[in-house]
Order: C-alpha cells, then sequence, then structure tokens
C-alpha cells in the first residue's frame, strides 16, 4: 500500500471539512467566517458557525467514516463486491422505526424521539437477522435474512405513508427518507457519535479477521478465527454506525459500495489495509457531497440521500456491467 494513502486522504478530509464549515448561503467571506467561529463574539455569525455548520461538518465525517469502513467490512465479510451496508436491512429498519416516530407524533413530543427510535429499530434488525441466521448461519444466510428484512422494512414504509392521514405529515416523512444534514445540532452529534465512534472500534478489530478469511471459511477457522464472533460483531457493528447515521441523517447510501471500490486497488485488495482508508474516504466522500448540495442548487432543498443516489446508481450498474464482461471474457 502506497504510505502516502492515508496522508493524503486524512489531508482531504481536513480540507474538505474546512470548506464544509466555510460554505453557506449567507454567502460570508472565509476570514470573517473563520473570526466568528474562532473568536466568538455572540454575534449572528457566531451562532451559525458553531451551532450549525460545525455540528453538521462533524456529522458528515462521523457518518460518512463510518458508512465507509462498514462497506468494507461487509464486502470483506461477504466476499463480495456488491455488498454494501444496506443489504442486511438496517438501515430500512433503522429508516422505519425513524418514520414511525413521525407519524405517531412522538417526534414532535420529545426532541430525540426521532433519532431514538431510528437506533432501536436498527437494533431490532440485528436480532432479527442473529435469530434468522441461527448460530451457525453463513454468509448466504445472512445475506437471505438481511433481504428478507429489508423487504419487511421497505413494506412497513410504504404501509405508514399509504394510511397517513394526514399529507404535511407523509411530505415530512418522504423528505426525511431523502437523506439531510441541514439543520442537525449537537444534540444529534452527541447522540449518533457514541455509537458511531463504538461501532467503527468494533469492526476495525476484526481487520486480521477479514484478511483471513479470504482464504475461505474453512481455512479461517483452522488459523483461530471463530466465525461466529465474527459474524456477531460485523453485525454489532454495522448496526451501531448505519443505524446512528439514518437515525439523524435519513437514508444515505451508496457510499459503502462505492468507497471501498475506488481504493481497493490501493491496498492491493488487503481487507485489513482496506479498512481505515475506507472509512477516511467515506468522511471525504460525504463532506464532498454535503457541500454539492449546498453549492448546485442553492436556492432549492437539494437532498443529500438523492445526490448520492444519482451518483451511485450508475455505479452499481457499472459493476454489474464489469463483473459480466469478466465473467464472458
Amino acid at each position: 500500500m502506497n504510505r502516502l494513502l492515508i496522508p493524503t486522504l486524512a489531508v482531504l478530509v481536513g480540507l474538505l471539512f474546512l470548506a464544509s464549515i466555510l460554505i453557506g448561503p449567507a454567502g460570508v467571506p472565509a476570514i470573517d467566517s473563520l473570526s466568528a467561529l474562532i473568536r466568538g463574539d455572540g454575534g449572528p455569525m457566531t451562532l451559525v458557525m458553531r451551532e450549525l455548520r460545525l455540528p453538521r461538518a462533524v456529522l458528515a465525517a462521523a457518518i460518512g467514516a463510518g458508512l465507509g469502513l462498514s462497506g468494507a467490512v461487509m464486502q470483506g465479510y461477504l466476499r463480495n463486491p456488491l455488498a454494501e451496508p444496506g443489504l442486511l436491512g438496517v438501515s430500512g429498519a433503522a429508516a422505519l422505526g425513524a418514520v414511525l416516530a413521525l407519524q405517531t407524533g412522538l417526534a414532535g413530543a420529545m426532541a430525540l424521539a426521532l433519532p431514538l427510535s431510528g437506533l432501536a429499530g436498527a437494533f431490532v434488525a440485528v436480532l432479527v437477522l442473529a435469530l434468522l441466521a441461527g448460530p451457525a448461519g453463513g454468509a448466504l444466510t445472512l445475506i437471505l435474512a438481511g433481504i428478507g428484512v429489508s423487504a419487511l422494512s421497505g413494506a412497513g414504509l410504504a404501509l405508514v405513508l399509504n394510511l397517513s392521514p394526514d399529507p404535511f405529515a407523509a411530505q415530512e416523512i418522504v423528505f426525511w427518507l431523502m437523506g439531510s444534514l441541514a439543520d442537525r445540532s449537537w444534540s444529534h452529534v452527541a447522540l449518533a457519535l457514541p455509537f458511531i465512534a463504538l461501532g467503527c472500534a468494533l469492526l476495525l478489530t476484526q481487520a486480521r479477521a477479514l484478511s483471513v478469511l479470504t482464504l475461505g471459511e474453512d481455512a479461517a477457522a483452522s488459523m483461530g478465527v471463530s466465525l461466529g464472533r465474527l459474524r456477531g460483531v460485523v453485525l454489532l457493528g454495522t448496526a451501531a454506525v448505519v443505524g446512528a447515521g439514518t437515525a439523524v441523517a435519513g437514508s444515505i447510501g451508496f457510499i459503502g459500495l462505492m468507497v471501498p471500490h475506488f481504493l481497493r486497488r490501493a491496498t492491493r485488495g488487503d481487507p485489513a489495509r482496506l479498512l481505515p482508508v475506507s472509512a477516511l474516504g467515506g468522511a471525504a466522500l460525504l463532506l464532498a457531497a454535503d457541500i454539492a448540495v449546498r453549492l448546485i442548487l442553492p436556492g432549492r432543498d437539494l437532498k443529500l440521500g438523492v445526490l448520492l443516489a444519482i451518483l451511485g446508481a450508475p455505479f452499481f450498474l457499472l459493476l454489474i456491467l464489469r463483473a459480466r464482461f469478466a465473467q464472458n471474457a
């Protein structure tokens, strides 16, 4: 692996983080924005910088890092280059939990009901996955269980929208499902960041096991890798990361699919080396996308999840075509 890759990505994340703080609809010069952030004179610009832009940038970096890392882990564990965190249905279950909070009015009655319901949905999905896959279930069983949980979550979301008596509530649900980091505060950071940090820490502990798993499950077991423990840690880590991100930002997809592919060649396909660079790459991509939604249509509320879907869907189709041509070659 190129020794400059991690420092280069770290610098890129730092620059994008700074740009995320400085770019906004107010059009205030960068020097004045930095002065308001650092000195803090108590004026409106200080409030904007410290209470709106800074937590938004922190969430973008944290959620992006978690999604990039969990995507690399999922592709390594399932040994499938098309795998991504949403494959297990955790993000769909988290979205369903948050939507139920919106529909029942809990989100309006309690400030943190929306993200807490999203987190609860994510961990319920993990429990269901563990029960469906069983103690001896392999990767294929886990994928099938994830498809079932994802389909059930999608059906639940459609049912909530279909039965919603209030068109304004339905519109709010749809907008939330599109994904956005706008108007997020430090309370959202305080709720999501511990779960994302814990999930990332759990996933990083499995770097060696994922490298050994490339030799096959039997070889990995013979070399001391506990496949049951590996699966449990992957499930819990992914649930914490994806559930927390979905709970505070809505549905944001394709980062876990695209980032590991962009960086895999630079790490020579070694999952252990791919994990940290995927975290940095995910943070950079989500920060860049969040900046882009402010610049492309400044007068309209372009949703972050929509932009990433526009970028990610063609990428996904391209991967399928490449796999097809590789088989026919």
